[in-house]
């Protein structure tokens, strides 16, 4: 393997992109690529396979993502690049990257294919013929044996976090997906890691790769305080809301991705009482210049910015930086909260962070080498205490500031002409003060809770869902009660037939999107298993799992019931999910028949 190494940083529009290509990545305000962009562009631009190393966050989509769309026939209807992906959730978020980078390039489609959406979906799209394929090799496995996605004109293949899709168990369907695609396509392999298999698929698939590592010296100011709400049930700006009202700030910047959502998101905050105002490239230098003038003199509290209009920004009224919207990289993620914390002083820093973005999150906590905390959404009491104290502090000022003698007047007449309690008098102007900010608790409609958060709660606080019910009972050693919330099933592969564990969390959470750590307990047995997962389990979900390979062979996934009389037959203990429970009347129509003739014998005989 050879190694290339670029003497220095050039810019996004020396690297030879395609011009549509380069348009959209000059829109989005980037002018010199991350390193990793840097060295892996040229190459495979030439059509070079590349082995590289870099951690998540690095900007290793962009890497291979600009320069292979600047390779693509958007002519050709037929899949021209397939990207493999350890999870849906990454396979949704690269071809998301992908589809904004080709926003020009007319006639594209980008298509995410993976596993717990619906089979019909993904068919009714490839039959529009796309160009670009984003998928879980699960799923990607699943088109090419159903004959409904043909590689026989693929030009590139990338391979995003090998690591992880080798610790998920998918290796294997990887280089049978490789198998299948033309000799002669273009191969880009990417990994955090470089384990000895990763290696031996890269010295077997490629063909003298262009060899790339990036080292990351990421890190953060230490004065910086570094929190993360998980977005949930809760509406974004409801949330942002609710922390603007208790977080003790001075200034304060916004970060999200586009130029349109700055001033949306400004105006909504203004709407709400927030001094704001959006920062962006479409704004003139002398419009940036002013708002951020404004805000040095106290005059703006908030500036709702994205990465490219915030760049140099040095305020020392900054106290904290909330990233509404996730950046795309760690070093993106850095530069941001960069803006508060300066000169030694204390800063906060609040990510707001989906589900599908938590690898984002890891990323980021590797490369600062610093924890972020999970943060808890302010409730009604902590909102109201917080009004509560803010107006008891207004009272105090407005008594040893004001000259309140004529209001005094006004109140005294008030008082005597309708003979009034002067407490309900000073309640009244409270209200009035306070309409619009009620120090009374409103209710909110709380998030449901996680999973191992509701198990943490006491018997006493939550219902047994088995009350009155008989105890289960086990049959043989592999099949026991589940966990709180959870169901166990059945799947028809086990040892005999090569499964170990990580097999079958690979594959199940990479088909129902169900993530790796909300699995329960599997036990592995000759030639089945069982595997605790989530309640409530989707019918259409459920059927599509019991057509999931693993080993060769599909898992037949199956729910368990527990309750049925023990037997030597495991598989009389298993049922499918919702299936109406038998009566208690036995169903033995064919015995029944079997009967008739010796009935009427004996009537015979009797006769």
């Amino acid at each position: 393997m050879s190694t290339e190494q670029p003497s220095s940083t050039p810019l996004f529009s020396e690297l030879g992109l395609a011009a549509p290509i380069l348009k959209a990545v000059q829109e989005a305000g980037y002018e010199t690529p991350s390193p990793i962009q840097a060295k892996s562009i040229a190459p495979l631009l030439e059509g070079r396979d590349l082995l590289g190393q870099a951690q998540t966050g690095t900007g290793k989509t962009a890497a291979f993502a600009l320069p292979l769309l600047s390779r693509i026939n958007v002519k050709a209807k037929s899949p021209q690049m397939l990207v493999l992906a350890p999870t849906r959730e990454l396979a949704i978020q690269v071809a998301e990257a992908i589809q904004s980078y080709a926003r020009h390039l007319k006639g594209l489609h980008v298509l995410p294919i993976y596993g717990g959406q619906s089979m019909g979906v993904q068919l009714r799209q490839l039959q529009r013929h796309p160009q670009v394929i984003v998928g879980t090799p699960g799923r990607v496995l699943d088109h090419i044996r159903r004959g409904t996605l043909k590689l026989g004109e693929l030009q590139s293949l990338v391979l995003d976090e090998a690591d992880e899709m080798l610790r998920m168990g998918f290796i294997d369907d990887v280089e049978t997906i490789l198998k299948e695609t033309p000799a002669e396509r273009q191969v880009a392999l990417f990994s955090a890691t470089m384990p000895g298999l990763i290696h031996r698929v890269a010295k077997r698939y490629l063909k003298d790769p262009i060899e790339i590592r990036i080292e990351t010296k990421t890190s953060t100011v230490d004065t910086i305080n570094q929190r993360y709400w998980q977005v949930t049930g809760t509406h974004k700006l409801d949330a942002l809301t609710r922390i603007l009202e208790v977080e003790d700030f001075d200034a304060m910047i916004i970060f999200v991705r586009t130029k349109n959502a700055t001033a949306e998101l400004a105006e909504k905050l203004e709407a709400r009482g927030y001094s704001s105002s959006p920062i962006n490239g479409d704004m003139n230098q002398a419009a940036r210049e002013k708002a951020v003038d404004r805000m040095k003199k106290g005059k703006l509290d908030i500036l709702v910015a994205t990465d490219v209009a915030a760049r140099g920004l040095d305020i020392e009224r900054i106290s904290h930086v909330v990233n509404y919207d996730v950046p795309y990289d760690t070093e993106s993620y850095v530069h941001r909260i960069g803006r508060t914390g300066r000169a030694g002083r204390k800063g906060e820093a609040i990510l707001f962070i989906s589900p599908r973005e938590k690898r984002m999150l890891f990323a980021i906590e590797k490369a600062t080498r610093q924890t972020i905390t999970k943060m808890q959404l302010p409730n009604s009491e902590d909102i109201a205490d917080r009004r509560v104290m803010q107006f008891n502090t207004q009272l105090s000022e407005t008594i040893e500031s004001q000259d309140l003698a004529f209001f005094q007047n006004v109140i005294n007449d008030y008082q005597q002409e309708h003979e009034a309690d002067p407490l309900e008098v000073a309640a009244a102007l409270a209200y009035l003060v306070q309409k619009s900010r009620p120090l009374k608790p409103v209710k909110h409609v709380e998030a449901r809770p996680a999973r191992r958060e509701r198990e943490a709660r006491t018997d006493s606080e939550r219902p047994s869902r088995r009350e009155g019910k008989p105890p289960r009972r086990t049959i043989g050693s592999a099949i026991r009660e589940a966990e709180a919330g959870m169901q166990t099933y059945r799947v028809e592969v086990g040892r005999e037939h090569g499964a170990e564990a990580k097999n079958l969390v690979g594959a199940i959470a990479n088909e129902a999107g169900i993530d790796s750590k909300d699995i329960g307990r599997i036990s592995l047995q000759d030639n089945y298993s069982t595997i605790d997962l989530p309640e409530g389990m989707p019918k259409d979900l459920f059927q599509q799992l019991r057509k999931v390979w693993v080993c060769n062979k599909q898992l037949e996934i199956s729910l368990m019931n527990l309750n049925a009389p023990e037997s030597g037959e495991q598989g009389d203990s298993s049922e499918r999910p919702r299936r109406a429970k038998r009566s208690g009347k036995p169903r033995t129509r064919a015995r029944d028949k079997a009967r008739r003739p010796s009935q009427r014998r004996k009537t015979t005989d009797a006769s």
